[in-house]
Protein backbone atom coordinates (compact mmCIF):
# COMPACT_ATOMS: atom_id res chain seq x y z
CA UNK A 1 0.00 0.00 0.00
CA UNK A 2 1.08 3.36 -0.39
CA UNK A 3 -0.25 6.41 1.79
CA UNK A 4 1.65 9.46 0.40
CA UNK A 5 -0.37 12.15 2.36
CA UNK A 6 -1.93 10.43 5.44
CA UNK A 7 -4.86 12.28 7.55
CA UNK A 8 -5.01 10.21 10.70
CA UNK A 9 -7.88 9.32 13.41
CA UNK A 10 -6.22 8.35 16.53
CA UNK A 11 -8.47 6.32 18.80
CA UNK A 12 -8.42 6.82 22.42
CA UNK A 13 -7.10 9.87 23.85
CA UNK A 14 -4.92 8.52 26.89
CA UNK A 15 -1.75 9.37 27.18
CA UNK A 16 -0.40 7.17 24.41
CA UNK A 17 -2.80 8.29 21.58
CA UNK A 18 -2.25 11.93 22.94
CA UNK A 19 1.19 11.53 22.19
CA UNK A 20 1.15 9.57 18.86
CA UNK A 21 -1.16 12.52 18.16
CA UNK A 22 0.98 14.92 18.58
CA UNK A 23 4.20 13.06 17.19
CA UNK A 24 2.10 13.12 13.45
CA UNK A 25 0.65 16.13 14.29
CA UNK A 26 4.37 17.38 14.21
CA UNK A 27 5.01 15.97 11.20
CA UNK A 28 2.68 18.29 9.62
CA UNK A 29 -0.21 15.97 8.66
CA UNK A 30 -3.66 16.39 9.99
CA UNK A 31 -4.54 14.73 13.27
CA UNK A 32 -7.70 13.83 15.34
CA UNK A 33 -8.23 12.59 18.42
CA UNK A 34 -10.80 10.51 19.49
CA UNK A 35 -12.13 10.83 23.08
CA UNK A 36 -15.30 8.38 23.85
CA UNK A 37 -16.44 10.93 26.73
CA UNK A 38 -17.68 14.15 25.65
CA UNK A 39 -17.50 16.07 28.82
CA UNK A 40 -13.63 14.91 28.67
CA UNK A 41 -13.71 15.74 25.02
CA UNK A 42 -14.66 19.28 25.32
CA UNK A 43 -12.47 19.90 28.59
CA UNK A 44 -9.18 18.99 26.82
CA UNK A 45 -10.17 20.99 23.44
CA UNK A 46 -10.75 23.71 25.52
CA UNK A 47 -7.88 23.61 27.86
CA UNK A 48 -5.33 22.30 25.33
CA UNK A 49 -3.93 19.82 27.85
CA UNK A 50 -4.77 16.50 28.79
CA UNK A 51 -4.58 17.03 32.33
CA UNK A 52 -5.51 13.31 33.38
CA UNK A 53 -3.40 11.41 31.55
CA UNK A 54 -0.63 13.46 29.98
CA UNK A 55 -0.07 16.92 32.03
CA UNK A 56 2.28 19.83 31.02
CA UNK A 57 2.51 19.13 27.12
CA UNK A 58 0.20 21.18 25.48
CA UNK A 59 -2.10 20.47 22.37
CA UNK A 60 -1.40 22.81 19.87
CA UNK A 61 -5.20 24.24 18.10
CA UNK A 62 -4.25 22.49 15.05
CA UNK A 63 -5.44 19.03 16.73
CA UNK A 64 -8.97 18.52 16.30
CA UNK A 65 -10.36 16.40 19.67
CA UNK A 66 -13.76 15.16 19.46
CA UNK A 67 -15.91 12.57 20.72
CA UNK A 68 -18.03 11.70 17.54
CA UNK A 69 -16.20 9.17 15.86
CA UNK A 70 -17.99 9.78 12.31
CA UNK A 71 -16.04 13.22 12.65
CA UNK A 72 -12.74 12.17 13.97
CA UNK A 73 -12.85 9.27 10.99
CA UNK A 74 -14.16 11.12 8.18
CA UNK A 75 -12.15 10.73 5.05
CA UNK A 76 -9.08 9.33 7.17
CA UNK A 77 -6.51 6.78 5.83
CA UNK A 78 -4.75 6.22 9.02
CA UNK A 79 -6.03 4.99 11.91
CA UNK A 80 -4.45 4.63 14.75
CA UNK A 81 -6.22 2.09 17.73
CA UNK A 82 -4.54 3.35 21.23
CA UNK A 83 -7.02 1.77 23.18
CA UNK A 84 -6.68 -0.93 25.69
CA UNK A 85 -6.67 -4.20 23.75
CA UNK A 86 -9.67 -5.38 26.29
CA UNK A 87 -12.05 -2.78 24.09
CA UNK A 88 -10.67 -3.10 20.69
CA UNK A 89 -13.43 -5.60 19.49
CA UNK A 90 -16.18 -3.32 21.11
CA UNK A 91 -14.71 0.03 19.65
CA UNK A 92 -14.31 -1.74 16.50
CA UNK A 93 -18.03 -2.87 16.46
CA UNK A 94 -19.44 -0.08 16.88
CA UNK A 95 -17.33 2.14 14.44
CA UNK A 96 -16.72 -0.73 11.34
CA UNK A 97 -19.03 1.33 9.20
CA UNK A 98 -17.35 4.68 9.52
CA UNK A 99 -13.78 2.73 8.70
CA UNK A 100 -12.30 3.43 5.42
CA UNK A 101 -11.58 0.03 3.09
CA UNK A 102 -8.23 1.27 2.24
CA UNK A 103 -7.10 2.59 5.64
CA UNK A 104 -4.31 1.53 7.34
CA UNK A 105 -4.79 0.21 11.07
CA UNK A 106 -2.21 1.14 13.39
CA UNK A 107 -2.61 -0.90 16.55
CA UNK A 108 -0.93 0.56 19.61
CA UNK A 109 -2.07 -1.55 22.31
CA UNK A 110 -0.32 -4.24 24.48
CA UNK A 111 -2.29 -7.17 25.34
CA UNK A 112 -4.13 -10.62 24.74
CA UNK A 113 -8.15 -10.34 24.57
CA UNK A 114 -9.18 -12.49 27.62
CA UNK A 115 -12.46 -14.09 26.01
CA UNK A 116 -11.30 -15.56 22.89
CA UNK A 117 -7.49 -15.52 23.71
CA UNK A 118 -6.64 -13.96 20.64
CA UNK A 119 -4.06 -11.06 19.94
CA UNK A 120 -5.39 -7.89 18.27
CA UNK A 121 -4.35 -8.25 14.66
CA UNK A 122 -6.59 -11.71 15.38
CA UNK A 123 -9.42 -9.80 16.85
CA UNK A 124 -9.46 -7.05 13.66
CA UNK A 125 -8.69 -9.88 10.93
CA UNK A 126 -12.43 -11.10 12.16
CA UNK A 127 -13.79 -8.14 12.38
CA UNK A 128 -12.54 -6.20 9.04
CA UNK A 129 -11.85 -8.88 6.31
CA UNK A 130 -10.84 -5.48 3.72
CA UNK A 131 -8.33 -4.24 6.20
CA UNK A 132 -6.20 -7.60 7.56
CA UNK A 133 -3.89 -8.16 6.68
CA UNK A 134 -2.25 -5.65 3.92
CA UNK A 135 -3.28 -3.01 6.24
CA UNK A 136 -2.25 -3.92 9.68
CA UNK A 137 0.78 -3.10 11.42
CA UNK A 138 1.44 -3.09 15.24
CA UNK A 139 3.55 -0.86 16.85
CA UNK A 140 4.99 -2.15 19.85
CA UNK A 141 8.48 -1.21 21.46
CA UNK A 142 9.63 0.50 24.64
CA UNK A 143 7.94 3.87 24.42
CA UNK A 144 6.42 5.36 27.36
CA UNK A 145 4.05 8.51 26.16
CA UNK A 146 5.79 10.64 29.36
CA UNK A 147 8.90 10.68 27.24
CA UNK A 148 8.10 10.22 24.33
CA UNK A 149 6.26 13.43 24.12
CA UNK A 150 9.01 15.26 25.54
CA UNK A 151 11.14 14.59 22.59
CA UNK A 152 13.49 11.71 24.74
CA UNK A 153 15.18 9.62 21.73
CA UNK A 154 12.92 6.46 21.69
CA UNK A 155 13.26 3.33 19.18
CA UNK A 156 10.02 1.21 18.65
CA UNK A 157 8.70 -1.67 15.39
CA UNK A 158 6.35 -1.41 13.11
CA UNK A 159 5.52 -5.01 12.32
CA UNK A 160 2.72 -6.19 9.75
CA UNK A 161 2.12 -9.52 7.39
CA UNK A 162 3.19 -7.60 4.74
CA UNK A 163 6.27 -5.76 4.78
CA UNK A 164 6.07 -3.53 2.75
CA UNK A 165 3.47 -2.35 4.98
CA UNK A 166 5.49 -2.17 7.62
CA UNK A 167 8.09 -0.17 5.55
CA UNK A 168 5.24 2.24 5.01
CA UNK A 169 4.34 2.86 8.91
CA UNK A 170 8.15 3.45 9.19
CA UNK A 171 7.76 6.43 6.99
CA UNK A 172 4.60 7.64 9.04
CA UNK A 173 5.95 7.51 12.69
CA UNK A 174 9.75 8.51 12.13
CA UNK A 175 11.03 11.68 13.56
CA UNK A 176 14.59 12.17 14.43
CA UNK A 177 13.62 11.17 18.07
CA UNK A 178 11.22 8.53 17.17
CA UNK A 179 13.33 5.78 15.19
CA UNK A 180 11.11 3.49 13.55
CA UNK A 181 12.22 0.04 12.75
CA UNK A 182 10.29 -2.61 10.15
CA UNK A 183 9.43 -6.15 11.21
CA UNK A 184 7.40 -8.91 9.09
CA UNK A 185 6.85 -11.04 12.37
CA UNK A 186 3.62 -9.88 13.70
CA UNK A 187 3.07 -12.64 15.64
CA UNK A 188 6.71 -12.28 17.85
CA UNK A 189 5.91 -8.31 18.20
CA UNK A 190 2.26 -8.89 19.15
CA UNK A 191 2.96 -11.41 21.45
CA UNK A 192 6.02 -9.92 23.08
CA UNK A 193 4.09 -6.72 23.57
CA UNK A 194 1.55 -8.50 25.85
CA UNK A 195 3.79 -10.78 27.91
CA UNK A 196 6.23 -8.13 29.23
CA UNK A 197 3.17 -6.65 30.91
CA UNK A 198 2.96 -10.23 32.72
CA UNK A 199 6.77 -9.78 33.66
CA UNK A 200 6.63 -6.33 34.48
CA UNK A 201 3.79 -7.19 37.19
CA UNK A 202 6.52 -9.86 38.50
CA UNK A 203 9.09 -7.36 38.82
CA UNK A 204 7.49 -5.24 40.67
CA UNK A 205 6.24 -8.03 43.40
CA UNK A 206 9.76 -8.11 43.32
CA UNK A 207 10.50 -4.46 44.23
CA UNK A 208 7.36 -4.37 46.82
CA UNK A 209 8.96 -7.21 48.77
CA UNK A 210 12.20 -5.65 49.14
CA UNK A 211 14.08 -7.62 47.11
CA UNK A 212 17.30 -6.32 44.88
CA UNK A 213 18.87 -6.78 41.59
CA UNK A 214 19.78 -10.36 41.53
CA UNK A 215 16.19 -11.08 41.92
CA UNK A 216 15.29 -8.71 39.39
CA UNK A 217 17.82 -9.68 36.70
CA UNK A 218 16.31 -13.37 37.11
CA UNK A 219 12.95 -12.10 36.86
CA UNK A 220 14.14 -10.42 33.31
CA UNK A 221 16.03 -13.22 32.52
CA UNK A 222 13.90 -16.02 32.71
CA UNK A 223 10.78 -14.28 31.76
CA UNK A 224 12.17 -13.61 28.74
CA UNK A 225 12.93 -17.61 28.08
CA UNK A 226 9.23 -17.77 28.89
CA UNK A 227 8.05 -15.28 26.39
CA UNK A 228 10.21 -16.25 23.71
CA UNK A 229 9.07 -20.33 24.63
CA UNK A 230 5.06 -19.21 23.77
CA UNK A 231 5.88 -16.85 21.21
CA UNK A 232 7.99 -19.59 18.87
CA UNK A 233 5.03 -22.20 19.75
CA UNK A 234 2.41 -19.73 18.17
CA UNK A 235 4.95 -18.87 15.15
CA UNK A 236 6.91 -16.11 16.10
CA UNK A 237 10.46 -16.03 15.70
CA UNK A 238 13.25 -16.09 18.08
CA UNK A 239 15.09 -13.19 17.43
CA UNK A 240 11.97 -10.67 18.07
CA UNK A 241 11.87 -11.53 21.37
CA UNK A 242 16.01 -10.35 21.75
CA UNK A 243 14.96 -6.82 19.85
CA UNK A 244 12.49 -3.94 20.85
CA UNK A 245 9.08 -5.74 21.73
CA UNK A 246 10.86 -8.25 23.66
CA UNK A 247 14.02 -7.55 25.55
CA UNK A 248 13.59 -3.69 24.88
CA UNK A 249 10.45 -3.41 26.00
CA UNK A 250 10.54 -5.57 28.52
CA UNK A 251 13.51 -3.90 30.43
CA UNK A 252 11.73 -0.74 30.06
CA UNK A 253 8.33 -1.94 31.82
CA UNK A 254 10.18 -4.01 34.29
CA UNK A 255 12.19 -0.81 35.35
CA UNK A 256 10.58 2.43 34.65
CA UNK A 257 8.29 4.60 37.24
CA UNK A 258 5.92 5.16 35.17
CA UNK A 259 5.06 1.66 34.22
CA UNK A 260 1.41 0.86 35.49
CA UNK A 261 1.99 -3.15 35.83
CA UNK A 262 4.98 -2.65 37.81
CA UNK A 263 3.55 -0.28 39.76
CA UNK A 264 0.41 -2.89 40.31
CA UNK A 265 2.60 -5.57 41.33
CA UNK A 266 4.63 -3.50 43.65
CA UNK A 267 1.68 -2.62 45.85
CA UNK A 268 0.87 -6.02 45.70
CA UNK A 269 4.05 -6.69 47.14
CA UNK A 270 3.56 -4.30 49.69
CA UNK A 271 0.36 -5.89 51.36
CA UNK A 272 -2.18 -4.39 49.31
CA UNK A 273 -4.58 -6.55 47.22
CA UNK A 274 -5.48 -6.56 43.56
CA UNK A 275 -8.62 -5.10 44.08
CA UNK A 276 -7.88 -2.19 45.86
CA UNK A 277 -4.67 -1.18 43.18
CA UNK A 278 -6.89 -0.81 40.37
CA UNK A 279 -9.70 0.96 42.15
CA UNK A 280 -7.13 3.79 42.74
CA UNK A 281 -5.77 3.78 39.20
CA UNK A 282 -7.45 5.34 36.32
CA UNK A 283 -5.48 4.23 33.80
CA UNK A 284 -5.20 0.68 32.96
CA UNK A 285 -2.86 -2.28 33.44
CA UNK A 286 -2.67 -4.34 30.60
CA UNK A 287 -0.72 -7.15 32.26
CA UNK A 288 -3.00 -7.64 34.70
CA UNK A 289 -5.96 -9.80 32.17
CA UNK A 290 -2.97 -10.36 29.74
CA UNK A 291 -1.89 -12.78 33.08
CA UNK A 292 -5.15 -14.58 32.51
CA UNK A 293 -5.12 -15.14 29.19
CA UNK A 294 -1.48 -15.89 29.16
CA UNK A 295 -1.79 -18.31 31.48
CA UNK A 296 -4.92 -20.26 29.40
CA UNK A 297 -3.10 -20.40 26.39
CA UNK A 298 0.24 -21.30 28.41
CA UNK A 299 -1.93 -24.25 29.48
CA UNK A 300 -3.52 -24.81 25.88
CA UNK A 301 -0.17 -25.33 23.95
CA UNK A 302 1.61 -27.00 26.91
CA UNK A 303 4.47 -24.44 27.01
CA UNK A 304 5.92 -24.12 30.84
CA UNK A 305 5.66 -20.57 32.03
CA UNK A 306 6.48 -20.78 35.81
CA UNK A 307 6.72 -17.00 36.31
CA UNK A 308 3.41 -16.46 34.34
CA UNK A 309 1.77 -19.32 36.49
CA UNK A 310 2.90 -18.12 39.39
CA UNK A 311 1.29 -14.41 38.53
CA UNK A 312 -2.15 -15.77 37.92
CA UNK A 313 -1.78 -17.30 41.44
CA UNK A 314 -1.29 -13.99 43.27
CA UNK A 315 -3.47 -12.50 41.30
CA UNK A 316 -6.56 -14.45 41.02
CA UNK A 317 -5.98 -17.59 43.73
CA UNK A 318 -5.26 -15.52 46.90
CA UNK A 319 -1.82 -17.17 46.83
CA UNK A 320 1.02 -14.85 48.73
CA UNK A 321 3.97 -13.23 47.01
CA UNK A 322 6.42 -14.44 49.54
CA UNK A 323 4.83 -18.00 48.72
CA UNK A 324 4.53 -17.34 45.15
CA UNK A 325 8.51 -16.81 45.58
CA UNK A 326 9.33 -19.58 47.53
CA UNK A 327 7.50 -22.21 44.71
CA UNK A 328 9.42 -20.59 41.96
CA UNK A 329 12.70 -20.77 43.82
CA UNK A 330 12.43 -24.72 44.93
CA UNK A 331 11.39 -26.13 41.66
CA UNK A 332 12.61 -28.83 40.22
CA UNK A 333 16.59 -28.18 39.15
CA UNK A 334 16.77 -28.33 35.78
CA UNK A 335 19.11 -27.02 32.40
CA UNK A 336 19.07 -23.61 31.48
CA UNK A 337 17.10 -23.38 28.00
Amino acid sequence: MNIDHPTVGVLGAGGWGTTLALLLLGKGFEVRLWEFRPDAARKVSLERENKEFLPGIPLPETLLIDSDPAIVLSGVNVIVLAIPSQFVRHAILNLVGLIEPGAMIVNAAKGIEEQTLKRPSEVISNLLAGIYPDHYVALSGPSHAEEVSRGIPTSVVAASQNLETARQAQNIFFTPNFRVYASEDLVGVEIGAALKNVIAIAAGISDGLGFGDNTKGALLTRGLAEMTRLGVKLGGQPRTFAGLSGMGDLITTCMSRHSRNRYVGEQIGLGRTLTEVLAGMSMVAEGVRTTKSAHEIGRREGVPMPITDAIHAVLFEDKSPRQAVVDLMTRDLKVED
